[in-house]
């Protein structure tokens, strides 16, 4: 088979060869893209007469799709697969699958920095102490312990968010689908999405984005919350109307917001609402992004590579 990585998956190009070795072994071809495109001619050509095509987090439009006559799956080395049009994949014959749990760690040290950051005022404290001499005195935080912290969304990566805020000391609460034994066992109350609003002191969210999702958390949702709360936003742009939470904490009935994700990817328009929100901490989506994450999710997506050539397809969508 022709198996083709259309993408960089932030790891060394030595180490991609040194995991496509065994399929080169077994006799397939394999060819490696290291460059990034969005360009869809250039994308579909890369994709042509390839069986296997691997992916990360690149959009892939449903024009290229649509024409891939040859693929039979698309392996994607990313949590999400909102960036590829599934169905249309799933009509056409196509296997899909990702690569959950790579960054689990990643994406829940990531809430606990932005929430350490927003309680202790970590960016304008560096700010400040660089004014030198009209230096305008330390700013006196709050703690992770004791603090109630909700989390929305109890899967893999909430799970692990709640293991590090139960290491801080806080009591923590959720709302999920199903309650999770291992969050229970870590002390965790599963709640309505309504008590868990009003009673967090630090908001977690860890969702899909989906159709019950999209535009989940709005102007009422920030109501319902506590006017010191803090909102964190490491899942999915869209599942938060942006416009409504720059509002809530411009009128100051929630304190603060770490958010990572947007309703596109980075640069942000000026006009942006976030941009000019009060306390707020943006980062370029890099939840994901670590040194150890990224060899992780590569040897997901070719191990999924390897099940699947073996007849034993794994972490299909």
């Amino acid at each position: 088979m022709k198996i083709a990585l259309i993408e960089n998956l932030r790891i060394p190009e030595e180490r991609i060869h040194q995991l496509a070795e065994p399929l080169i072994k077994a006799g397939h071809e394999f060819v490696y893209y290291p460059e990034k495109t969005s360009d869809p001619d250039e994308l579909l050509d890369r994709c042509q007469g390839a069986e296997i095509v691997m992916l990360a987090n690149n959009p892939l439009p449903e024009s290229v799709v649509e024409k891939l006559d040859q693929t039979q799956y698309l392996n994607v080395a990313f949590t999400g697969l909102d960036h590829i049009p599934l169905e249309l994949a799933k009509e056409k014959g196509i296997s899909v699958s990702n690569a959950a749990g790579y960054s689990n760690t990643a994406v829940a040290e990531l809430v606990i920095g932005l929430s350490l950051s927003l309680m202790r005022q970590i960016k304008q404290g560096d700010q400040d102490v660089r004014t030198t001499t009209s230096f305008p005195g330390a700013i006196q935080g709050q703690e992770i312990k004791g603090k109630t912290v909700g989390i929305v969304g109890v899967g893999k990566i909430g799970l692990e968010t709640a293991r590090l805020f139960n290491a801080f000391g806080a009591k923590l609460i959720g709302h999920s689908h199903s309650e999770s034994p291992e969050a229970l066992q870590l002390g965790m109350s599963f709640l309505s999405l309504e008590e868990v609003l009003k009673e967090s002191d630090i908001l977690s969210l860890h969702l899909p984005l989906n159709e019950e999702t999209k535009g989940m958390f709005n102007a009422e949702s920030f109501k319902l919350m506590k006017e010191d709360a803090l909102f964190i936003n490491c899942a999915r742009g869209p599942i938060v109307d942006n416009q409504a939470l720059a509002d809530a904490l411009n009128s100051e009935e929630i304190a603060g917001a770490g958010i990572d994700v947007y309703d596109m990817e980075p640069p942000l328009p000026e006009d942006y609402p976030l941009l000019k929100a009060k306390n707020t901490l943006l980062t370029p989506h890099i939840g994901y992004l670590t040194d150890q994450a990224m060899e992780k999710r590569a040897q997901i997506v070719f191990e999924n590579t390897y099940a699947y050539l073996e007849g034993n397809p794994q972490n299909l969508a």
